[in-house]
């Protein structure tokens, strides 16, 4: 494609740099943004970040056969310099004329919040193929279309492997793209270029104050995703305060879900166990009844979600149903996994101080037993809401063990004694074993009938990140095994 035609609609677009003349003829034959695998005749956008400034690497970008830059500011490299005041931003935009704007023929629905982004985005996509629409998912545990899975890297991928993934399924046949946003893909402007069709908020709570300087700015990023601009229709948490202040900045197009506050779309729950919840929807007085197979009140929100946001986009009550009904749960998400000598055990991805209560509330109403705990936090993150999470399991489970989770880069006991100064406040009542794996092993040899362990932090993940290296390890793995070969 000509340069000319891809910068067509970035309005700060102006041109620099050396080998200017004809540059509305240099044709681009692929893009990158990391210069160590540009390939001839790509066309190199120069980044500013935390750590790094890709300024830096145009000359070997150009050694490598780049044809051109996209630019913040003008370099001394002998090519075609397209001058840009956000790159970022250009990229998206750059990324999807390169494609063929393909979001422009698929209906995407983006979903954002703290937590419920994966569940809500499965519990979605059940309902719209069980409407008999073609569906794609893209979020934290990959990106899925047809016979196509790929592997998860981002919970929303980078621009141009975002376009290039979306052209393909325009190819693929699909029609709906059930998409999680990240606060951190707000930020950098990931999906500039996409139009939604609808949008859904779960809810907000502290996470990722590593990066964003405050619980302000963290949900400024994510007030971004329903600009009017942005999206038709709004499916917002009527029961949560930013749920309510998003809604009141629009005009039209909003729609509320909840239990507690009056709102478009609720539920009237008959039943629940530990294996899920028989319950009457009723989305703008279209009423219909539903056995869901998950379980904890936060599913129910998530369910709620789906089903107004599908309702919304003109699928039937009866698919909504069918859709909520056959969905047998989402990996790593409050999942069972196993029994052993009468105790039940789920892994959950949990990660923050409101993930790790709901969950433990939710398994709290069907334990006979004790609720025991294991989780750690992530290293090189949000270091505040260790000694949180900490409290929050001791006063909700009986007993915990402190464990590693991704490291990363910290030593894990440091990590650990975080958490500890929190769950000291309220209870003493826990073990510390680094090794997570040993740290299952023993949770799961000290339980008894009744009991009910969860596993937290990690979810459907196939690793543990130490040091950059990423270590194959599955809790889900590692229970099957330890009571497959203790079976009593």
């Amino acid at each position: 494609m000509y340069l000319n035609g891809l910068i067509d609609g970035i309005n700060s677009a102006r041109i620099a740099g050396g080998s200017v003349d004809g540059w509305e003829t240099v044709w681009v034959e692929g893009l990158s943004d990391d210069s160590r695998y540009v390939r001839k005749g790509d066309l190199f956008f120069c980044r500013v970040g935390a750590n790094y400034d890709t300024h830096e690497f145009a000359e070997e970008a150009r050694r490598r056969g780049a044809v051109a830059l996209v630019c913040e500011r003008e370099v001394s490299v002998a090519l075609p310099q397209i001058l840009v005041d956000d790159c970022r931003e250009a990229m998206a935009l750059i990324a999807s004329a390169f494609y063929g704007n393909p979001s422009q023929r698929l209906r995407i629905v983006g979903i954002t919040g703290t937590n419920g982004k994966t569940t809500t985005s499965y519990l979605l996509a059940s309902i719209l193929r069980a409407a008999g629409k073609k569906v794609g998912i893209i979020g934290t545990l990959g990106i899925f279309y047809g016979r196509k899975s790929i592997a998860p890297e981002l919970t929303t991928p980078d621009p141009i492997f975002l376009q290039k993934t979306l052209a393909d399924m325009v190819q693929e046949g699909v029609q709906y793209v059930v998409m999680e946003v990240s606060a951190h893909a707000l930020y950098f402007k990931k999906d500039a270029s996409i139009r939604y069709a609808a949008c859904i908020f779960t809810n907000l709570s502290q996470d990722h104050l590593d990066f964003f300087s405050s619980m302000e700015e963290y949900a400024e990023a994510k007030e971004g995703l329903f600009a009017a601009k942005k999206c038709d229709v709004c499916i917002l948490n009527g029961d949560d305060a930013l749920g309510r202040k998003i809604g009141a900045k629009r005009e039209k197009g909003v729609f509320y879900y909840g239990l507690d506050t009056p709102s478009d779309a609720f539920a009237i729950i008959e039943r629940e166990d530990l294996y899920g919840y028989g319950m009457v929807l009723n989305i703008m007085d279209d009423i219909g009844g539903v056995r869901m197979k998950m379980t904890g009140l936060h599913n129910v929100y998530n369910a709620l979600a789906a089903a107004t946001c599908a309702r919304m986009l003109g699928v039937s009550m009866e698919s909504i149903q069918q859709g909520l009904q056959e969905i047998q749960g989402v990996k790593g998400r409050l999942e069972w996994v196993a029994e052993y000598r009468g105790a039940q055990i789920f892994v959950d991805f949990a990660h923050t101080p409101d993930g790790l209560e709901k969950s433990l509330s939710a398994l709290r109403k069907h334990t006979k037993g004790r609720l025991i705990c294991l989780f750690g936090c992530g290293g090189n993150r949000d270091k505040s809401k260790r000694p949180l999470m900490g409290e929050r399991v001791a006063q909700a489970a009986d007993f915990a063990v402190l464990t590693s989770d991704n490291p990363r880069y910290e030593d894990p006991m440091d990590i650990i004694s975080a958490i500890e100064k929190g769950y000291r406040l309220h209870s003493t009542a826990y073990a510390i074993i680094p090794d997570r794996e040993k740290g299952i092993e023993y949770a799961i040899e000290h339980l008894s009938s009744g009991d009910v362990l969860l596993i937290a932090g990690k979810g459907g993940e196939h690793y543990q990140e130490i040091m950059g290296i990423k270590y194959l390890l599955s809790d889900e793995d590692i229970i099957k095994t330890y009571v497959g070969g203790r079976r009593e």
